[in-house]
């Protein structure tokens, strides 16, 4: 559907009651769609509050609580491991009892645990509320995922999804510019007050999806699209009958594989906020403000061509060529960064850019890929599951990434560079014969 059409045909927002057409320049920078407006504007003030905690989290953990940056290290692997378990039974709990309502939640919990590092004094108590925070956080994103597979139609949930993510870039660069006047003003009140204001933007994010109104669709309870009706019989639909059927994603073969297959395409983040920075600082002559121009030039990249590397994507064989292509691009950008290595300064900042654009292009046809797999490859009905699960490998890879590639990589040089490069394109190659197992198991039909 294009803008005009989308907009004739909803001359009103029926969740709020506003028009969905504001006047003049605004109303060609929103989208059409007034349920995806109304969970950009929740993005929005998440992601602000995200990216103001972000700029000053490290000095206040280190600062105000008094950690060392070894106790600072340890608690935040801790909480990354908490993340990755806690996706799975989060996205369980939004099929059985409502993605929405489960978000809320989860939202409310991580609004109390993050105000709560004001309240902490000791080591073992950051450790706690650190993981207990990570737990709700990545959960939170899970059901999130599934939320919008609920209130968005089947063929309008990438798109919409890559709408959201400008959204939250936008959101996290103005966040940053907040963080970055609370960093000049360098006192424990400011780095306070920035810990306290991410926390009451989780809590305006609860009561705004509290607001949303309750999905359209098939109960949460129902037996899956895959398992059809509910056979006494068969061990996985007496669960379905009692409440506890056991999670079909992780019983799942390709989906599983895909899921891994994707979760080694995000080694990409590790690389832009680890590899990268630490490469151009100890490697390269460029200079040090190459770092954050890399950031920049991803950013800017992010917002301008997200949305469109998602167009074609939603059909599944479309989605793995745009994984395939991810991966070759991502070697390309591996070995280009590389390149930066020996070069004088000015040419090496250059060589780098050039290589954080190639990983920018092929970070959005990544996301796109992989978002619409997610979906795709999952029952209607067992979003909340399949969600959990494929948030469980993101999670995994931003766990493991940082100290992957600040080894394993930036550790060997050229050749770390060139066996990461390999490893990333072996996974792009490989999503083509796992989405076609996926449909050999499935017969809806997919292009080829």
């Amino acid at each position: 559907m294009t803008t005009t059409q989308a907009e004739s045909a909803a001359p009103s927002d029926a969740l709020s009651g506003l028009p969905t057409r504001p006047p003049g320049v605004l109303r060609r920078r929103l989208h059409p769609d007034p349920t995806v407006r109304r969970l950009a504007g929740i993005t929005m003030v998440n992601t602000v509050g995200n990216g103001l905690s972000l700029s000053v989290a490290v000095l206040f953990f280190t600062r105000v609580l008094g950690l060392s940056a070894a106790q600072l290290g340890i608690g935040m692997t801790a909480a990354g491991l908490c993340g990755v378990v806690a996706s799975v039974p989060a996205g369980q709990a939004a099929d059985r009892w409502g993605a929405r309502r489960v978000l809320v939640a989860l939202v409310a919990v991580e609004a109390v645990g993050t105000a709560g590092y004001a309240l902490v004094h000791s080591y073992p108590a950051f450790v706690a509320l650190a993981c207990a925070v990570a737990a709700v956080d990545r959960g939170s994103s899970a059901v999130r995922n599934a939320l919008y597979a609920e209130v968005l139609p089947a063929d309008r949930r990438v798109a919409g999804r890559a709408y959201l993510r400008v959204v939250t870039n936008v959101g996290i660069c103005v966040g940053t510019g907040l963080g970055a006047i609370a960093l000049q003003l360098d006192t424990r009140s400011v780095y306070l007050t920035a810990i306290l204001a991410d926390a009451v933007s989780y809590a305006a994010v609860a009561v705004l999806f509290h607001r949303l109104p309750a999905a359209m669709g098939p109960t949460p309870t129902e037996p899956s699209v895959k398992t059809g009706t509910a056979n006494p019989s068969d061990p996985a639909d007496k669960g379905v009958k009692q409440g506890r059927r056991r999670n079909p994603a992780l019983r799942d073969g390709p989906f599983l594989v895909v899921t891994a297959l994707c979760s080694v395409l995000g080694l990409q983040f590790a690389v832009l906020e680890v590899g990268v920075p630490l490469w151009i600082v100890q490697q390269t002559d460029a200079p040090r403000i190459t770092v954050a121009g890399a950031l920049i030039v991803n950013t800017l990249m992010v917002i301008t061509l997200q949305v469109r590397a998602t167009r074609g994507t939603e059909e599944r064989t479309a989605a793995a060529r745009a994984c395939r292509r991810a991966g070759l691009v991502l070697a390309a950008s591996c070995l280009v960064v590389a390149l930066a290595h020996g070069l004088p300064g000015i040419l090496a900042a250059v060589v780098a850019l050039v290589g954080i654009a190639l990983q920018s292009l092929a970070e959005v046809m990544g996301q796109a890929g992989g978002w619409a797999l997610s979906y795709d490859l999952a029952g209607e009905r067992d979003h909340g599951a399949y969600q959990g699960v494929f948030n469980a490998g993101t999670a995994a890879a931003l766990m493991a990434g940082p100290a992957l590639v600040s080894t394993a990589v930036i550790g060997f040089g050229l050749v770390g560079w060139a066996v990461l490069g390999a490893v990333l394109a072996a996974a792009g190659l490989a999503m083509g014969p796992a989405v076609r197992w996926a449909g050999r198991r499935d017969p809806r039909p997919a292009a080829g």
